[in-house]
């Protein structure tokens, strides 16, 4: 029988009453903007399954966007997000899909655009007890906890790539928790999701992104 920790039955530290459908969802979405890497302009969610359904009683629209400005869920800003998202001048909007039912019940999209023209795409699913998952980034499946500092590397799945990945973190002592390769299909277009045992350095972007076949590389610190 798999075991579990006390926290698991407790929850996080959280603001709001749910651990699936606030604390999980502000997760997700600090996550997101982590990934995003730069000042968020506009934010649209989309909501499915019981996030849909009871995303205003369980402030899951407040935690969100909580997320998304960056608090953490236990930040007592996570109860005014609307307004400080209003007076930072971020657009949001909150879209619900009631029509797709294949997915985990806790699921959310969000589609990111930051002020110097980036433009990510993330489903989370929020998996109870404040925890989290990615499972698509711009439409691809991953797999990624966000318990662990990561580097998510945008890739040509070519020969050699992983071993450079592999190099950059060894030049840097940088001790590998878990190392997983997502990709669409034989030489197209791939992530490789990198979580480690410590912070990862901002040099370590440019390392990576020095092989030719690397088209972005994403720092998320924990």
């Amino acid at each position: 029988m798999a075991s579990i920790s006390v926290f698991d039955v407790l929850g996080p530290n959280m603001i709001g009453p749910s651990s699936s459908h606030t604390a999980g969802a502000s997760s997700i979405a600090f996550l997101a903007q982590k990934m995003a890497g730069g000042s968020i302009k506009a934010v649209v969610f989309t909501l499915y399954g019981s996030f849909a359904k009871t995303y205003h009683g369980h402030g899951t629209d407040k935690a969100l966007l909580g997320g998304i400005l960056g608090f953490r869920t236990d930040d007592k800003r996570i109860r005014d997000s609307f307004k400080i998202a209003a007076d930072r001048g971020v657009k949001f909007e909150f879209v619900t899909n009631e029509i797709e039912t294949d997915v985990h019940p806790n699921t959310v999209d969000i589609h990111i655009e930051t002020e110097d023209g980036r433009v990510l795409d993330v489903r989370g699913e929020s998996i109870g007890g404040g925890k989290c998952r990615i499972v698509k980034i711009d439409n691809v499946p991953v797999d990624f906890s966000g318990e662990y500092s990561a580097a998510i590397i945008v890739q040509k799945d070519m020969p050699g790539v992983i071993k450079h990945i592999a190099g950059a973190m060894s030049d840097r002592n940088i001790n590998i928790a878990f190392m997983r390769l997502f990709r669409e299909g034989k030489h197209g277009r791939a992530y490789t999701i990198v979580e480690t045992d410590s912070s990862l350095p901002e040099e370590l972007k440019e390392a990576i992104m020095q092989n030719k076949y690397v088209e972005d590389v994403m720092l998320v610190q924990i």
